[in-house]
């Protein structure tokens, strides 16, 4: 499963030379100045999620960082599970990565890391300033840095439940839901909260998870609508969907987008996860260094504050202010009891099971 590459060691260093070109931009940059920066590239190539991710990615993080530096910003939207093997195999074959820095889940960025096919972060210096969430979990350096966390929500329109907010996850079984229910198309998000939904317990996962197919059997004959981020807005917005299992983002765009829709955690929990970035090996060292330099922007509070502003979702970096929408929100968790029903499962054991489950669960949806 694991194999390693030599890494390239690299000094700390700034992204940018302190000059008064850059004006006030200047002081969110390391101040340490580089005598000899590397030769720029004309391009780096950042793979992203479409929509509203890609776009709020731009306007906090690439957009600024071309107009610091002239290199412009490619967003590559190949999905995270299929740029995957192209960059593993990459490695493997002692090519050049088809991508300079991956947007990815935490748990795929962590399969790379064990895979040995990621670059050491542990040298960017804007790390120094952030919080424990950006620290990946099991690993002694900084293979790939955690930037936000997200909660996998139950979005829903609020004239389809009239009661108020669902308080179970199994309030989707109403008939009358059946073709108007929403869910990823591997099922993520959905495996945790399903298992006790179906009776399990979370102490369950993964040696005993017959509780969590149940129930994904029972949801099977709702005729579920299975998609990717972009779609669940879409579903929303056109009015073909009651309620999703989905990253609160995509709810959030929708409602903003002029659509009458809420969120919530149910009594059975949802799930609680981290994204995050990190950069192949590979690359041409002039190209590591100011893929690193993008990572390094992306964890500044003026980059954060942009780019997950537009997320709504929490980041890494102290001092944020929530979106004046989000103060409170279940899908906003700032303090550690915003965490008491969220479910945060070991990424090791996700990174040992996912594959296994996103398979039984697309089984099963297509039996």
């Amino acid at each position: 499963m694991t194999h390693s590459r030599p890494r390239r060691q690299l000094t700390r260093r700034s992204l940018l030379r302190s000059t008064a070109a850059l004006g006030a931009t200047a002081a969110i940059l390391p101040s340490k100045i580089w005598a000899q920066e590397p030769e720029k590239p004309s391009e780096l190539i950042v793979r992203a999620w479409g929509g509203s991710w890609v776009e709020s990615l731009k306007a906090g993080v690439s957009d600024p960082f071309t107009e610091m530096t002239g290199i412009r910003i490619r967003h590559d939207l190949t999905e995270d599970n299929e740029i995957q093997p192209k960059i593993w195999a990459a490695a493997a074959q002692g090519r050049v990565p088809p991508i300079h820095i991956n947007w990815d889940t935490t748990t795929n960025a962590t399969k790379s890391a064990l895979r040995g096919v990621t670059e050491d972060l542990s040298d960017l210096p804007n790390l120094a300033n952030a919080t424990e969430l950006a620290k990946p979990v099991g690993f002694d350096g900084y293979p790939m840095v955690n930037t936000y966390g997200y909660v996998y929500v139950l979005a829903y329109r609020p004239e389809a439940f009239p009661d108020g907010p669902p308080a179970s996850w199994r309030h989707l079984l109403d008939p009358k839901f059946k073709g108007r229910i929403a869910l990823y198309n591997d099922g993520i998000g959905f495996h945790f909260p399903a298992q006790v939904a179906g009776g399990g317990t979370l102490a369950d996962i993964p040696s005993n998870m017959t509780a969590c197919w149940d129930f994904v059997e029972e949801m099977k004959a709702q005729e579920p609508l299975l998609g990717e981020d972009p779609d669940f807005t879409t579903w929303f917005q056109n009015g073909e969907i009651d309620a999703a299992c989905t990253i609160s983002t995509n709810a959030r765009e929708a409602r903003m987008n002029g659509v009458d829709i809420q969120w919530t955690v149910p009594e059975e929990g949802a799930k609680f996860d981290t994204d995050g970035m990190w950069i192949p090996v590979g690359l041409p060292e002039n190209e590591l260094y100011w893929a690193k330099q993008y990572i390094n922007f992306a964890l500044t509070q003026q980059a954060q504050q942009v780019w997950l502003d537009g997320l709504g979702l929490p980041g890494v970096v102290p001092g944020l202010t929530p979106p004046a929408d989000l103060v409170d929100d279940a899908s906003y968790p700032t303090q550690p009891e915003d965490f008491k029903n969220l479910i945060r499962i070991s990424g090791q054991i996700q990174v040992e099971n996912e594959s296994e489950w996103f398979s039984k669960f697309k089984a099963i949806m297509q039996g």
